[in-house]
């Protein structure tokens, strides 16, 4: 189908987004043309701030708000251990659960040799010079292969350095029957049981 050139450009730079194929940004500019002026003004400056506003801290590559880090700078965390992420999203994750009160680390992805990612390309430098003062790393990565490898590497890595080294457990989904769960997430919930 042929558009008009802005809406065509528009629509390819929404389809850099996960999940947003040609139909969605099709949908997303059709509909932005009935926004008011206005609201189109504060979308095109929060996109535009974006850099500027948002940054990495530089030392746990959490997300900085007015340039103080909501996980480095808070008294009240746990300096005894650090919880290690593949990326910012699994922190928010792992906050909103109330469970967990140490530091983190996000590593800015997984290995993976098919992308051209080893472990220069990582956050593990940086890793190793915050584990003064840590006595447990709890990895917190994607049970994937790319997850399994990464944990495997860290894992070698930590324990060399003397640091305790726990993984999250994986298993059952809350309130799922046992005949609906796949055989690999049953295999794992088997193999990590505890005492009852």
């Amino acid at each position: 189908m042929r558009y008009p050139l802005y809406l065509s450009r528009l629509m390819e730079a929404l389809k850099a987004l996960p999940g947003v194929g040609s139909k969605t940004a099709d949908r997303y500019v059709f509909e932005m043309l009935h926004w008011p002026s206005k609201q189109l003004q504060q979308l095109a400056q929060a996109i535009d701030a974006l850099p500027t506003m948002v940054q990495f801290c530089s030392i746990c590559g959490c997300l900085n708000d007015d340039n103080q880090c909501l996980y480095c700078n808070a008294q009240y965390r746990d300096s005894s251990t650090l919880c290690v992420v593949a990326s910012v999203k699994e922190v928010f994750a792992i906050e909103a659960t109330g469970e967990y009160r140490g530091f983190y680390h996000v590593l800015g992805g997984l290995l993976s040799p098919l992308e051209g990612k080893g472990p220069e390309q990582l956050r593990i430098a940086s890793l190793k010079e915050r584990l003064a003062t840590v006595e447990e790393a709890i990895i917190a990565l994607d049970s994937t292969v790319e997850g399994d490898a990464t944990s495997l590497f860290l894992k070698q890595q930590l324990e060399r350095q003397g640091v305790k080294v726990s993984r999250l457990a994986f298993g059952l989904p809350l309130g799922s029957p046992l005949d609906y769960v796949d055989g690999g997430t049953l295999s794992r919930a088997m193999q990590g049981r505890r005492a009852f």
